[in-house]
């Protein structure tokens, strides 16, 4: 979930920042959407259904652009004076990060009330608030830096007290948190640890990043074949990366991006490459549906290469028409989102929170009597999150991990 997206400002990619921003709209979009009235294309096929709707690419979208960011984030960093220890222990602090908050999300809606000794939804937004408190990037001002210590010791001591008292279950078969699934937050996690590593290990050279690839691939085919049993005993932790799907996806975006910091300069070159690598991917996930349906919920290889497929096409299309012909003042409405990720993302969970807590008559638009209201209303909502996002970047509240 990376702020930034180039080792200097002349150096910049804008179809980098406006796709993360898009997909992340989208997903804000989706989310928000009410099943039972919106469009049955927008939303996620069930399990066991052969196909996908616009929901289903959005996520690994998503997760493509996080693979993409790797090679510009490290020669960023590398630029500033990082070598190969701080990088580790950065993506480590990084990763472990989006894994904490992946769980506390996932966690809060099964929170039983009057075992933990609270309301959920006062639990809930006090968690995001702490989140807030302790992963916010301050202003480096020493006038107030014991002010922001403060802050941030504020925000861990809150978390800890609210792990501490959180109970789930019922009486008599009291649960604390799960990892489960690790959430949104934490299956990004997976797959940007996934990515670093292989690209703190191999560097620049495309056939190891390949490689690398190609070996998450090919977990996502034996773990649907059901051919990993042998590794049971590590699935609890180490789950996401051996099912391969999720950092087959982040990798194709590494490869993407590798690719377009070796070949930025010749960019007909690099469109051409990228519109075959699509188009290749498409085919191979038409091909791979012989054995695997196309399901999100199931993570099968067929639905992932479809996805890559759409994303790098998508990404060839924004990169020409931002990057090449330079038409952008369309596509800044998406920059806020592009650029403060993970704020967007998190800060319109507090809203839902305070809305249900309330019972604020806010969502009114989620009814099955009229797609249109459905829709409308979401659209609404995503851009208003976008906006409240960039409003609390004025003010600097912004997340970085």
């Amino acid at each position: 979930m990376k702020e930034t997206t180039s080792s200097t400002k002349s150096q910049r990619v804008l179809s980098i920042d406006i796709m993360r921003g898009l997909t992340l709209f989208l997903m804000l979009f989706v989310n928000d959407l009410f099943v039972h009235g919106a469009p049955k294309w927008m939303v996620h096929t069930p399990a066991d259904f052969d196909g996908m709707g616009l929901a289903d690419w959005v996520f690994p979208g998503f997760l493509f652009m996080v693979g993409l960011s790797v090679p510009f984030a490290f020669a960023s960093r590398l630029k500033k004076g990082d070598r190969k220890p701080q990088l580790l222990g950065h993506i480590l602090v990084r990763t472990i990060s989006l894994l904490i908050i992946g769980v506390l999300m996932l966690n809060a809606g099964r929170i039983n009330p009057e075992l933990t000794g609270m309301n959920r939804f006062v639990w809930a937004i006090l968690m995001y608030l702490c989140v807030f408190l302790i992963w916010n990037k301050y202003p480096l001002n020493p006038n107030y830096k014991k002010l922001f210590i403060g802050l941030k010791t504020l925000g861990i001591l809150g978390l800890v007290a609210l792990v501490a008292i959180y109970r789930a279950g019922e009486p008599g078969q009291v649960e604390w948190l799960r990892t489960g699934w690790w959430g949104i937050l934490g299956l990004i996690g997976w797959g940007y640890f996934a990515a670093s590593v292989t690209f703190l290990i191999v560097g620049e050279r495309m056939l190891g990043i390949v490689a690398g690839w190609l070996l998450f691939f090919v977990l996502n085919v034996l773990s649907q074949l059901q051919l990993l049993g042998g590794l049971d005993v590590i699935k609890p932790v180490f789950g996401v990366l051996l099912s391969g799907s999720t950092p087959s996806i982040v990798m194709a975006g590494l490869v993407v991006g590798l690719l377009l910091k070796q070949q930025g300069k010749n960019k007909q070159r690099f469109l051409m490459i990228l519109v075959l690598m699509g188009i290749a991917s498409l085919v191979a996930g038409l091909v791979l549906r012989e054995w695997f349906i196309v399901s999100k919920i199931q993570a099968t290889p067929s639905w992932g290469m479809l996805c890559n497929g759409i994303s790098m096409l998508l990404f060839a299309l924004l990169y020409l028409v931002l990057d090449v012909w330079k038409k952008q003042q369309w596509s800044r409405v998406f920059l806020p989102a592009g650029q403060n990720s993970l704020t967007t993302y998190l800060a319109p969970d507090i809203f839902y929170y305070l809305i249900w807590g309330l019972s604020l008559p806010i969502l009114f638009y989620k009814q099955e009597d009229s797609q249109l209201l459905v829709v409308a209303g979401s659209l609404v909502w995503a851009f208003a999150m976008v906006g409240f996002a960039a409003l609390l970047a004025r003010i600097n509240i912004r997340l970085k991990l």
